[in-house]
């Protein structure tokens, strides 16, 4: 599978504001609000408003061009459209977005705007806990469960005046395969390609437009994968940065939430609603939340790439990862080679991690109610059980290891630049061939499974296409709290590409 890149740039000076010439069209034309302003309808609404950012968004409602509402229902029925096709919601929950919509309304006329998110359709993965409808986690089990209390990262995004439109389709239990008896999104570049792991929905309805933002979660690639996939942007922050209460339990000590936006400046506004310390939650660090939607680079980035670790990968991967460096150069960055700790045994190690986590996280359930588990989670979940506690502390060793290596590293870079999936946009029907073929798996998951075992913040951004025109991925891996520097970074790569600005034909 080829790719379908530009050529690479001249490298530029430190510091150079040079376009580089690997973009396909840098941005110096208008904002796609200000290019569909002469066409927006009664509701104040442009004709594309669903691809809007969400800061885009945000100026229409604050400025009183259009409400809630409006918005509200044109998402709504936008959903009703496309969304039996596409199947990334599995609960929509109308009349409880519409009335948030009026409230926000109502808020907004009386001088009492909040911020970006006030008035703004969104849609959460259905693992979060809220109040006002089930919380299945992908699961027969508990398909009808109804939660007491929302989820503290729910609580955030609707203390800030968000409107949850509804719960996103997910794999069983968080962990890779949807259960049978439940919905399977579909991705909206190609049908028959691969929607990614667990928060598959988040990424399907952020592509589509039927959501503003997404929250997913990733405990070895669910965020990455998703948005590599699918072409939207996604950030697994530091573990201990988000707080996990009132979120469906894969593997405690992997599990991550974080957003999957349009952009990163779109992330970096949902990021700086949903951190932050948590009384509910003592493993979040007790840190002040930057400013992270400031998007400034404090300095001129050293971006490592480790040519060893890409030999695994097939040459649409390597390409894209490579046009990507040759960005990061025209933006005057450094680029280096870098030797990486062991990445196969880390990703090697992860099964049996997760496996005992998920055994545990399970055990009200099962086996008392094995007969409603798919194979997959019934795997893990025996995994887990047989797993000796010897084999276990043995794993957990050689994961302390590997994360203090990886903080090692970032010593002497600031980004790691790895693939966003370990094989270049796959299909469905090579996902099932590896099933049968756990070393096909775990090349899959090479390049976002051991920076879960290390705790550490990945963004992952729209980078490439492959000649079939499915879209490819990049993370930009930090250390410890960088996600400051993740997003400016971010930022910077997309201003200068228009990867992020493509969109699904849905008609």
């Amino acid at each position: 599978m080829s790719t379908v890149l530009p050529e690479s740039p001249e490298p530029t000076a430190p510091g150079s504001t040079a376009t580089p010439a690997t973009t396909e069209a840098p941005r110096t034309g208008p904002t796609a609000l200000e290019s569909a302003a002469h066409a927006v309808d009664a509701a104040g609404l442009p004709a594309d408003f669903a691809y809007l950012e969400l800061g885009e968004v945000a100026e229409l409602l604050r400025s009183g061009r259009t409400t809630s509402r409006a918005l509200t229902e044109a998402m709504l029925a936008r959903i009703d459209r496309l969304d039996p096709q596409l199947r990334s919601y599995t609960t929509v929950m109308r009349e409880s977005a519409l009335a948030a919509a009026d409230r926000a309304d109502q808020e907004i006329a009386r001088g009492g705007y909040r911020g970006a998110l006030h008035g703004v359709p969104i849609a959460v993965k259905d693992l979060f806990f809220t109040v006002d409808a089930p919380t299945g986690a992908g699961m027969t089990v508990y398909k009808d469960f109804r939660p007491e209390f929302d989820a503290t990262v729910v609580a955030r995004l609707r203390a800030a005046g968000a409107v949850i439109l509804g719960k996103l389709t997910m794999t069983e239990g968080a962990l890779s395969q949807h259960h049978p008896d439940l919905l399977t999104p579909v991705n909206p570049w190609d049908a028959d390609t691969w929607t990614g792991v667990s928060s598959s929905g988040s990424g399907v309805a952020a592509a589509a437009g039927l959501a503003f933002a997404t929250l997913g979660t990733d405990t070895g690639g669910s965020i990455r994968t998703p948005s590599a996939q699918n072409a939207v942007t996604g950030l697994k922050p530091t573990w201990g940065l988000v707080s996990r209460y009132g979120a469906f339990d894969l593997a405690p000590s992997l599990d991550h939430i974080g957003p999957m936006c349009r952009s990163a400046r779109d992330a970096a506004i949902v990021l700086s609603v949903i951190a932050g310390p948590d009384v509910n939650d003592p493993t979040v660090e007790p840190r002040p939340v930057p400013a992270y939607e400031e998007l400034v680079l404090d300095r001129v980035p050293t971006v490592g790439v480790a040519p060893a670790l890409m030999g695994y990968f097939d040459e649409a991967t390597r390409a894209v990862v490579a046009n990507t460096a040759a960005v990061a150069r025209g933006l005057g960055w450094n680029v280096v080679d870098v030797e990486l700790p062991d990445f196969v045994s880390a990703n090697a190690d992860w099964p049996l991690l997760v496996g005992v986590e998920v055994a545990h996280a399970h055990r009200d359930t099962y086996p008392a109610r094995k007969d409603e588990y798919a194979s997959v989670l019934t795997g893990r979940i025996e995994d887990g059980l047989r797993a000796t506690a010897v084999e276990y502390q043995a794993a957990m060793e050689r994961r302390r290891a590997f994360t203090g290596r990886m903080h090692a590293l970032f010593a002497g870079i600031d980004i790691l630049l790895l693939p966003g999936v370990g094989e270049a946009s796959p299909t469905w029907a090579e996902i099932d061939a590896a099933t049968a073929d756990p070393a096909d798996s775990r090349l899959r998951s090479l390049p976002v499974a051991p920076i879960d075992n290390a705790n550490l913040p990945s963004l992952t951004l729209p980078a490439g296409w492959t000649d079939g025109g499915t879209p490819l991925g990049v993370q930009f891996v930090g250390g410890p709290w960088s996600e400051q520097l993740l997003l400016a970074a971010g930022h910077a790569f997309q201003q200068v590409t228009d990867f992020h600005r493509k969109h699904p034909s849905l008609g």
